[in-house]
């Protein structure tokens, strides 16, 4: 048998394993639609920090943020990685055990768009219908990154057009999520956090004893100008995109760029997103007792930083190892794949494999149901037909998790996605739509339906027009979209609260009950 068959038997072997969770939970999950969208508030301490945190780095994890280390260097990784950590430590610190009781006590929440919907005591279903849009549009464009992740990874082991991995792996996903919903996502996300550290420590470990150590690595990183500073870029020597070979067969770069202030604000910005994704405050809604959150920050935190530092490490090192294969941004995210393959015996390289599937569907699954949820939910049952049964729910959530796979295949049909850069989109489209009002919503008893809905639509709108029509013009335009957009809806949600009038009784009342919490 190949080596290539032998990783791609491991990672079956994985994947089987992967759909006998499912099959497991699908009884269960199928009682009723908050067992199926939020597993009936029933997470312990530690399912809910690793499924967070599985749920949320996806493959963009082993795949994107070594591919950024590998083609620019330090800085850019670095400060993206930093931010996140930091993003994630917070999160759990401030919103979590807030997010837990106040869902619960605002009409027994279950949903991300219900509870902004119950928070605000509306009667007219904007801000529900407005969440779950916003839900489905970013969702989308997040579950097609997953799948341009899928397709890399086979593609590249198995030698078998990129299209055909892509779509196979896609398929795979709503199968799978389809039949247990959240608890064996929740479940299954907890085992591949393991897998997906696991894979990351081996490589990095690997990888530092073949470059020849710690010292070798760096010094190699030294001589490229600006590969290894936080204040400096690496400017591969590019034409059409593809970056040039020496006379000495070694890739030419250009001067070192600076990375300024600005720049580290910008990046470590990404951090902003954790007030808004759904994937992650889902699980704070979700956990049995708010009194485990504690634990499960010190968990989801410790295993950010290893993951984070690790991938970040791998991208290093592997452009000592192997500095001319991988000449272009989009191929360069495959340095985890050329790795574990040409470094590890075939077993162990299909286990470290599987966590790039892990990593992929542990995303993928959470992105799909909570985008499903939002339109059945939220939508259908919130708006359209009120009087809908949860089976009728359930059937209308399986059939949007089928439409929004069939859209994000054709969104990642190019096999020239750079993974880093879908995800970074999508990532502030949440952070800015509905961080401000996250965190606006949980401690600020003034904040104002009319203000929850403007500042949706500011964040959500400045991401696009920052992305589309002010990043391109360069200079301080050039910053992650998610930091303007951020600090606008914050300053809308402010601002149209405090003219239109303060909430009712009522609401003041419940925020001052979740308070006592």
């Amino acid at each position: 048998m190949s080596e290539s068959m032998q990783i791609f038997v491991a990672m079956c072997l994985y994947m089987a394993l992967v759909i006998g969770i499912g099959i497991y939970y699908s009884k269960r999950a199928n009682e009723s639609s908050e067992n199926y969208f939020l597993g009936g508030r029933s997470l312990g301490p530690w399912i809910t920090a690793m499924s967070a945190e599985a749920s949320d780095m996806s493959g963009w994890l082993l795949m994107g943020l070594p591919g950024v280390a590998y083609w620019c260097g330090l800085s850019d990784a670095a400060w993206t990685a930093i931010g996140l950590g930091i993003g994630t430590y917070v999160n759990w610190l401030v919103v979590a055990k807030r997010l837990r009781n106040y869902s619960a006590i605002a009409g027994d929440s279950i949903t991300i768009p219900d509870f902004f919907s119950n928070r605000f005591k509306e009667n007219r279903k904007i801000i529900m219908t407005l969440s779950a849009l916003f839900i489905l549009v970013f969702f989308t464009v997040y579950a097609s990154s997953c799948f341009v992740t899928v397709g890399k990874l086979f593609s590249t082991l198995l030698d078998i057009k990129y299209q055909y991995m892509m779509i196979a792996g896609a398929l795979f996903v709503v199968i799978y999520t389809v039949l247990g919903g959240f608890l064996a996502e929740s479940a299954s996300d907890f085992m591949q956090a393991v897998v997906m550290i696991f894979a990351l420590v081996t490589v990095l470990l690997t990888g530092i004893w073949n470059a020849g150590g710690i010292s070798a690595v760096i010094e190699n990183s030294k001589q490229i100008p600006g590969f290894f500073e936080l204040f400096g870029i690496a400017q591969p020597k590019l034409v059409d995109g593809v970056q040039q070979i020496g006379e000495a067969g070694r890739p030419l770069f250009g001067e070192a760029g600076n990375y300024g202030f600005l720049t580290i604000i910008s990046t470590m910005s990404w951090g902003l997103g954790y007030f808004g994704v759904p994937q992650v405050l889902l699980r704070f809604m979700a956990i049995k007792n708010s009194g485990d959150l504690g634990k499960s920050r010190k968990i989801a935190t410790a295993w950010c930083f290893i993951s984070l530092f690790a991938a970040v490490a791998i991208g290093i090192i592997g452009r000592a190892l192997y500095p001319d294969a991988l000449l272009t941004k989009s191929l360069s995210e495959n340095i985890f794949i050329l790795m574990s393959t040409n470094l590890l015996p075939s077993l162990i390289a299909g286990v470290v494999m599987a966590g790039i599937l892990a990593a992929t569907i542990s995303s993928s699954d959470s992105y799909l149901l909570i985008a499903a949820s939002a339109v059945s939910k939220n939508i259908f049952q919130g708006v359209i037909k009120k009087d809908a049964t949860d089976k009728q729910v359930m059937i209308v959530s399986r059939i949007i998790l089928l439409i929004i796979t069939l859209v994000g295949i054709i969104i990642a049909l190019d096999e020239n996605s750079v993974i880093f850069t879908v995800v970074a989109f999508a990532w502030a489209g949440f952070g800015a739509t509905f961080g401000p009002i996250m965190l606006f919503s949980l401690f600020w008893k003034r904040t104002t339906r009319a203000g929850a809905i403007a500042g949706m639509l500011a964040g959500a709108g400045m991401v696009f027009l920052w992305k589309l029509v002010l990043s391109p013009m360069g200079g301080i335009f050039g910053i992650y979209e998610l930091l303007p957009a951020f600090i606008f809806s914050s300053i809308v949600i402010f601002l149209v609260s405090y003219i239109s009038g303060e909430p009712s009784k009522e609401i003041q009342e419940e925020f001052e009950q979740a308070k006592a919490c």
